[in-house]
């Protein structure tokens, strides 16, 4: 082990004290509600030192590409890197059990060009400086998680209005096939009277008939008995 004045190791011991602090945390976690307030700001105290430990071992990493002092053999360079790889490999598991994809596969979803600018931020950076840079990422999650909140209350506003709508036109296909209803009954009832007066015309139009009939018949005797008595 090197010397406890090499700044890499301070800033390694560092970093494993604040990965056994999560280990910690997380043993509490299981004492805490399955939910509620008080566990939901339990998880985000754990999430906010993983992301510090990330950035820890950013460090770390880029601390091995400018060491300080005497230079470092092979084997104590291939010491460190797996030193920072197995640290790594933990606050990948204990970020994948917060659902932290994006810190246990940022390699992936990043992208090196994206991996080599997050960690060019740590360069030149004193432990104040990685402090500082350390708050300035939970800053910019803190103002990330802002604007989600903004966009979720946003997104249940229209959810709001759009069931608003829906109800209102629910209401209006349901007056529609009520009037529908009213009307398609007079419509029946107007049949059945129509029905009615037509039989009615019929029957009439036949004792008419009858009448009439009867009348020509009265006629014809009476001129046929005229023509008897007088010829």
């Amino acid at each position: 082990m090197a010397a406890s004045s090499d700044p890499w190791i301070k800033e390694y011991n560092e970093a494993v004290k604040i990965a056994d602090d999560i280990n910690g945390m997380i043993s509490e976690r299981i004492s805490l509600p399955a939910s509620g307030p008080e566990t939901q700001r339990h998880a985000s105290a754990i999430r906010r030192k993983i992301t510090i430990l990330g950035t820890r071992l950013d460090g770390l990493q880029s601390l091995m590409s400018r060491p300080t002092g005497k230079p470092l053999t092979e084997k104590e360079m291939n010491r460190r890197k797996d030193m920072v790889a197995n640290l790594r490999s933990k606050a990948n598991q204990m970020a994948s059990a917060f659902n932290m994809s994006n810190f246990a596969n940022r390699d992936s979803l990043l992208g090196p060009e994206t991996k080599a600018d997050a960690m060019s931020r740590t360069v030149g950076l004193d432990n104040s400086g990685l402090v500082g840079l350390q708050q300035q990422i939970m800053k910019e999650q803190d103002e990330g998680l802002e604007k989600l909140e903004e966009t979720v209350i946003s997104t249940k506003h229209i959810a709001l209005a759009v069931n608003e709508e829906l109800d209102l036109h629910t209401r209006l296909i349901d007056d529609l096939d009520q009037h529908v209803e009213v009307t398609d009954s007079r419509l029946r009832r107007v049949q059945k009277n129509l029905a009615i007066l037509n039989k009615r015309t019929k029957g009439g139009c036949s004792c008419m008939c009858m009448l009439l009939a009867v009348i020509g018949i009265v006629v014809l005797v009476v001129a046929i008995y005229l023509l008897i008595k007088y010829l």
